[in-house]
């Protein structure tokens, strides 16, 4: 065994025991680091406070002296609570957080206070330029700036005050992911309180809601540091799987292993203090899998709160020895891990609308706000899977673990009969005896079945739960903020199609209101039904009918990317005033561009360790092979070959690999150059797809099958069953 493996793995067995102190509840921490509703009574003036919940609510502007107040009561009380320095804490191009750190303390003529205007709170300059921009900036042009969003609370992390902000270039540009998500969560506010009104004058304002649920693996610190690839890309570019891996099933929901548990209560106690609401823990599919998920918040903060999240288990992690694998497929063999966004819309009245009624009226606003959802899917399914595009999720989407690449909605048989009931009404105005027909066995139905109303689809992307939409298929590392940006986008974009159809039914009195929403959600349920598939997502039987149907089936993220610039996308978004021309294009350049370095990436790394690490201890078992054969001969002479012919075997066997795996890095180094000379990155992305990746395959094929011929005791690298099964 080899000198790191070997201490990685006696390490594993000497961890000291860590005593976490949990609270007795809960309930008496939660947002306890928080600059919420109560820390924000106390520190502010009755002003400053109204201030702020004015542009919470209605996304008013904050007032400069407004915010030196603001920022005054922010700061005595971050200080109270031990912090030091203060960041703006923002979601740039690059899918994770980032933060510079500044701090309180300055220097005066008589000495140092500690100092946080207005203007430190309102906005500060990180360099634009050195993040990615797609082009927007050149690296002379370096100036960039971070605002506040009021809408999202600071928080104390360590002894950091942190002020969520948006990321914007000096001329204007949105350079990060939260800027279209607050756009898009303002074009569905609008778009959906104007159809809401249709069924309840009181609605004035409309949150999208977003509960994620968030899959990942815990290896041990020690383990993964002796894996190259793990440290270097996040998963295992080869290894053979274990003898015993997922398939007794023994692992889903079993006893939570202490040290994992451990780790769980101290990440949960930190969560609270930070006001993140997680609820749920348990055990996944594979070994040393598990998820966390917490109750459903308004989108933007919950975007926040995972983003956040991600960062502080790894800290938490690094802790208790373990390390977090928030890859989509750090494992071969073993299920990978997924981020469901269950998402729906609540009313400023208290009411989900999502989730149907006990009146017939409250149903057709629930068939409303139904329909809709999915007539929006089907027209901008292609941009659904492209907000979920990346080289990490290609491993997992379609891979019998996950939905497939194809965007289908499934909605359940109770459900599918009642739009097919509705599908049948006679067309144009309903007659008396069609809308007593249709409120009693279709609409005024609909709450018996709404507990459970339908089985559970593993396989749909995109599945309706009882009063929620399930976006199965956003990946473990995904920014929530994409796919929540195109999914309200589309929904808003079709809700204001929906209200302008039923005004014009409605104008000059050519209809009642309910027959013209009824007529107009009819046509949907026409229009849409291709997208609806309630069947089995993963065989080639559905990749044929999606076919037939006009779906598409964009299975890796170059192909999947190109719908980010089309002349729909660019319309839909321009429209909406959620991102110009520019900024799409920006963010596709960053996103093909991204593609190819992890590809280039991963087969710089597996080309090192198939090379350097590999390939000398199959050759030098192989000597040991030969040492044995030429033992044999010496004692035996002719007979030896008898005697030695499993070993001559092991040698030629092992030479094969080895003449293959040289074969094929030095393919893939002469792809990858191709590939590097190609100064457009959309065309660089595609031939890194193509003509480079297709080697990974082919290089760990040959790489796992000396794992199993060569002896184990001088093996380099730590293998599955001790990733996976070493607690």
């Amino acid at each position: 065994m080899s000198t790191l493996r070997f201490h990685a793995i006696k390490e594993t067995f000497n961890r000291p025991v860590i005593d976490v102190q949990e609270p007795a509840r809960r309930s008496d921490i939660f947002g306890k680091n928080v600059f919420n509703d109560a820390a924000m009574r106390q520190y502010l003036t009755k002003d400053s406070f109204r201030s702020v919940q004015d542009a919470v609510t209605n996304g008013s502007k904050i007032d400069r002296s407004v915010a030196d107040h603001i920022s005054t009561g922010m700061k005595e009380w971050a200080i109270s609570k031990g912090a030091t320095h203060y960041t703006h804490w923002f979601q740039p191009l690059t899918g994770t957080t980032a933060e510079k750190h500044d701090a309180f303390f300055e220097t005066t003529e008589d000495g140092a206070i500690e100092k946080f205007g207005g203007g430190q709170l309102v906005q500060q300059e990180p360099d634009a330029s050195s993040f990615p921009n797609g082009g927007i900036r050149n690296t002379f042009e370096a100036r960039g700036y971070t605002a506040w969003d009021p809408t999202s609370p600071a928080f104390i992390f360590g002894t950091t005050l942190c002020i969520p902000t948006v990321f914007v270039s000096y001329t204007g540009e949105a350079l990060d992911n939260k800027t279209p998500l607050l756009r898009a969560l303002q074009s569905i506010d609008k778009a959906a309180t104007d159809v809401a009104k249709y069924f309840d004058k009181n609605v004035t304002k409309i949150n999208p809601t977003l509960g994620w649920e968030q899959e990942y693996f815990l290896i041990d610190k020690a383990l993964a540091k002796s894996r190259p690839d793990i440290n270097l890309t996040g998963r295992t570019l080869l290894g053979h799987a274990s003898a015993k891996g997922q398939q007794l099933d023994d692992h889903y929901f079993g006893s939570i292993p202490k040290r994992a548990l451990d780790y769980m209560r101290d990440l949960e106690t930190e969560c609270m203090l930070l006001g993140i609401p997680v609820k749920t823990r348990h055990n996944e599919v594979a070994p040393n899998q598990f998820e966390l998920a917490p109750i459903f918040e308004e989108t933007n903060l919950a975007v926040d709160h995972n983003s956040l999240l991600m960062d502080v288990m790894s800290k938490i992690a690094d802790r208790h020895n373990f390390k977090v694998l928030f890859h989509e497929k750090p494992f071969a063999g073993v299920n990978g891990s997924g981020k469901h966004n269950n998402w729906s819309l609540a009313t400023n009245t208290g009411i989900n609308l999502l989730s149907p009624g006990s009146t017939p009226m409250k149903n057709l606003q629930f068939l409303t706000f139904f329909i809709n959802t999915i007539k929006a899917v089907n027209e901008h399914e292609e941009l659904l899977r492209a907000a979920i595009a990346g080289a990490s999720n290609d491993h997992r989407l379609g891979a019998n673990e996950a939905p497939p690449a194809i965007i289908s909605v499934f909605i359940g048989s109770q459900l599918t009969n009642v739009l097919d009931a509705l599908e049948k009404v006679k067309n144009g105005k309903l007659s008396p005896e069609d809308k007593t027909d249709l409120k009693l066995n279709v609409v005024g139905k609909i709450p018996e079945i709404l507990l459970d109303n339908t089985d559970r689809n593993r396989t749909s992307p995109f599945a309706f739960t009882g009063n929620k939409f399930e976006f199965r298929a956003v990946g473990s590392t995904a920014n929530c903020a994409k796919p929540m940006t195109v999914l309200n986008a589309i929904v808003a974009k079709q809700l204001i199609e929906f209200k302008g159809q039923v005004d014009e039914l409605i104008k000059g009195k050519k209809m009642k209101k309910d027959d013209a929403i009824f007529n107009v959600l009819r046509e949907y349920i026409k229009d849409s039904k291709r997208i609806r598939f309630e069947g089995d997502g993963y065989g080639e039987a559905w990749e044929k009918e999606a076919k037939k149907r006009g779906l598409s089936n964009n299975k890796t993220t170059p192909s999947a990317l190109k719908e980010q610039v089309s002349k729909k996308t660019i319309k839909l978004y321009e429209d909406l005033g959620i991102m110009s021309k520019v900024e799409i294009e920006a963010r596709h350049e960053i996103e093909v561009e991204e593609y190819a370095m992890h590809i280039q990436i991963e087969g710089r790394v597996l080309g090192d360790i198939a090379r350097n690490h590999v390939i000398p201890t199959a050759i030098r078992y192989q000597n040991i092979l030969i040492e044995n054969v030429q033992g044999l001969k010496d004692i035996y002479g002719k007979d030896f070959k008898k005697l030695a012919s499993e070993q001559m075997r092991l040698i030629e066997e092992i030479s094969g690999h080895i003449e293959s795996i040289n074969k094929d890095i030095t393919s893939m180094i002469d792809a990858r150059k191709k590939a590097n000379k190609l100064d457009d990155a959309e065309k660089r992305a595609f031939e890194y797809c193509e003509q480079v990746k297709p080697y990974f395959e082919e290089i760990r094929y040959h790489c796992d099958k000396l794992e199993l011929l060569v002896d184990d005791e001088i093996w380099p690298l730590t293998k599955y069953r001790e990733l996976l099964f070493t607690r």
